[in-house]
């Protein structure tokens, strides 16, 4: 029997703005600003690729989302439509129930649906060994609506900086509904060509090392006023450094700005001890 998964206030709120902020999307590029923000909140990841299949399970269209830039081979290896790995993953997630699964070169024994995986962990590790980014291939959290009438959709999340768990499949669990419908009123629009990859606009100048102090406190709950106290400065100046770190970043606000700055990896990994 699978254990409640309690959340805490913070991740309560990412979630209903992850879900809030699905809403509307329409279009592959608000797909694509949805997943580098408020997904990126709660499930932290260097490429989404999301497939639609048709009524026998194989892949109409895909489209793979990415932060940083991807060498050409790793994205063929990610979601080409007949060898590339997302479509494998599809495949191989519909021999078992509709539920959240995990692959991982190092697999955890108590990682959802792992079994299922399993035959695939041999071309992630071959991919892994094969990508100079080796975080990209190191693990990938996949889900998918099932078999629909008139096809259903697959998305599987890669390059997570942590080990993922029960806790995140769960996360995935929650948000699949929306990016379900998210990715049809797309395919609805028009607006999705064949493939798609869309790669973020980098940082316009560098972020400083008291930007990120301040992020950090910012994605650990605290108001302006809380980080000055800690930081020894007055919350007037905490607001001026968010200001500009919304302006570099091209955000327009915290939660953005905090999604952002993982998917950048300007951010200690999630659960690090900060100083007080």
């Amino acid at each position: 029997m699978d254990l409640p998964v309690i959340l805490s206030k913070l991740e309560q709120e990412y979630l209903l703005g992850a879900i809030e902020a699905a809403l509307p999307i329409d279009h592959p590029r608000r797909l694509f600003l949805w997943a580098q923000g408020q997904l990126q909140a709660l499930l932290p990841h260097q490429a989404l690729v999301c497939l639609r299949l048709d009524g026998d399970g194989q892949v109409r269209d895909v489209q793979c989302l990415y932060g940083a830039v991807l060498e050409r081979g790793a994205l063929e290896r990610l979601c080409g439509a007949d060898g590339g790995l997302a479509a494998q993953l599809a495949q191989q997630w519909r021999t078992g129930p509709v539920r959240p699964a995990i692959l991982e070169i190092d697999p955890m024994p108590d990682a959802p649906g792992q079994q299922r995986l399993a035959p695939l962990r041999s071309a992630l590790l071959a991919a892994h060994r094969h990508t100079q980014d080796g975080n990209l291939f190191a693990n990938a959290l996949v889900h998918g609506s099932g078999a629909l009438p008139g096809g259903g959709t697959f998305f599987a999340l890669f390059g997570m900086p942590f080990r993922p768990g029960p806790r995140h499949a769960y996360f995935l669990e929650l948000l699949m509904p929306h990016l379900h419908m998210a990715l049809l009123r797309i395919v609805a629009s028009g607006a999705v060509p064949d493939a798609v990859a869309l790669p973020a606009q980098e940082a316009g100048r560098p972020v400083s090392p008291r930007e990120v102090e301040i992020l950090q406190w910012v994605r650990e709950g605290k108001n302006n006023e809380e980080i000055g106290r800690i930081l020894g400065i007055s919350g007037w100046t905490v607001k001026n450094h968010l200001q500009r770190i919304y302006k570099t970043m091209g955000v327009n606000n915290r939660a953005q700005a905090v999604a952002r700055g993982i998917a950048l990896r300007l951010l200690a990994p999630a659960g690090s001890r900060l100083p007080h």
